[in-house]
């Protein structure tokens, strides 16, 4: 039992309080905070709200550095090179407004990458550059592609999805760090989807900085989540606001930013507790069984080409092709709506390298039916959006 509520694998989706007339299968988007989590947030909220004099002044910094020790273990993390911050897409902002950048210097990404980094990258005035390859390329083509648009004395920092968003890929990150610190750049890890998905050792990855979110696949409330940061950068770091913690330097400086509402990273390990009950194995397996169960079954119903899942076996997510039809970006953003609508179920759609996409994913709330009744009725929808789309005469 945790926090009053009977942990049996029979019935994982009664510690969710999701609406059970929608079938939710876009886990990897926001994350779904359990109920037990919930309630431990909660009575962190009452405290601050009963006295928040006490709650803000007397001993938050000391419990926010013992929630990131516990977060930093979980994760194989130094904890003094560790802090709190609310998601990927802040940690992502302090590293680009701590390394000294200036305007003309190089970001290398990916095309398997999120598309805010180039968007943080391009509003400093830097240059962004894309090494390409396909969901089919092994690890060494992959090493290959990134090093090849390494351009010496101009790229300055490689950003890497651990775990891509768009494409659901496992990418090799530590044979891409120790490739890039030959060449005198820096690479920052994304690893969003990482924490509670795969069984991480964040130190022995080695890269410069390591980002990852809890309150996707973790089970921490939003926003939670972490940014490491090796030994030589941590004195550069700088916070997003400045506060009074400024002159204790990293990580207090970057965790502290006055009257915040820090009672979702302190609840932060209820989640890793509530997954260690579960158990981190058999929530993984199930994950990815169930997550290639609906990718098959989708996939047949609605007649397109099989997306490999390669190394994504570890991860509960995968990729559905989505018919021809479905010609971009807008119009794949569409039918997720009307998914939505229609079938009751929430799903990602996205528009990647020349053709569109869902991304499933499956999580310890999720059984087999939700995927078939989305395989049972994607066909009709697909045939409505494009009767929808057609010119009348």
């Amino acid at each position: 039992m945790i926090q009053g509520v009977e942990v049996s694998w029979d019935r994982t989706a009664e510690l969710f309080s999701l609406d059970p007339s929608v079938y939710h299968l876009n886990h990897g988007s926001f994350g779904a905070v359990p109920i037990p989590v919930q309630r431990a947030q909660q009575r962190l909220r009452d405290e601050m709200d009963a006295n928040p004099m006490a709650f803000f002044t007397r001993g938050l910094t000391d419990r926010l550095a013992h929630t990131r020790r516990h977060l930093a273990a979980f994760l194989g993390a130094d904890s003094e090179g560790t802090a709190l911050v609310p998601n990927a897409t802040a940690a992502i902002t302090i590293v680009l407004g701590s390394l000294g950048l200036v305007a003309g210097d190089e970001i290398l990404v990916t095309n398997h990458g999120y598309g805010t980094v180039p968007m943080a990258a391009q509003r400093l005035g830097l240059r962004v550059t894309e090494a390409g390859f396909g969901l089919t390329a092994d690890d060494d083509e992959i090493v290959a592609a990134i090093i090849a648009r390494v351009r010496p004395g101009r790229t300055k920092l490689a950003v890497v999805d651990q775990i891509t968003s768009p494409t659901a890929r496992l990418l090799p990150v530590a044979r891409i760090a120790a490739a890039l610190r030959e060449r005198g750049v820096a690479l920052m890890v994304d690893g969003a989807h990482v924490p509670g998905t795969l069984n991480v050792d964040v130190s022995s990855i080695d890269a410069d900085f390591w980002l990852g979110n809890l309150h996707k696949w973790a089970f921490a409330p939003r926003p939670t989540a972490v940014l490491v940061v090796r030994p030589e950068h941590r004195a550069g770091i700088q916070p997003l606001a400045v506060s009074w913690e400024q002159a204790n330097g990293f990580p207090d400086s970057v965790e502290f930013g006055g009257t915040l509402d820090y009672t979702g990273w302190l609840a932060a390990p209820t989640g890793i507790h509530l997954l260690r009950t579960l158990g981190p194995d058999r929530v993984r397996r199930h994950n990815s069984d169930l997550a290639e169960y609906g990718r098959r079954v989708v996939t047949e119903a609605i007649g397109t080409e099989p997306v490999p899942a390669g190394p994504a076996i570890v991860t509960g997510m995968r990729l559905v092709r989505l018919p021809d039809s479905v010609p971009d970006q807008a119009a794949a953003s569409q039918l997720r709506q009307r998914v939505a609508t229609e079938l009751g179920c929430e799903i990602a759609a996205n528009f990647w390298s020349g053709h569109a996409y869902l991304r499933l994913s499956a999580q310890v709330y999720n059984r087999a039916e939700h995927y078939d009744r989305l395989a049972a009725g994607l066909p009709g929808v697909l045939a409505r959006a494009r009767s929808a789309g057609r010119p009348t005469a």
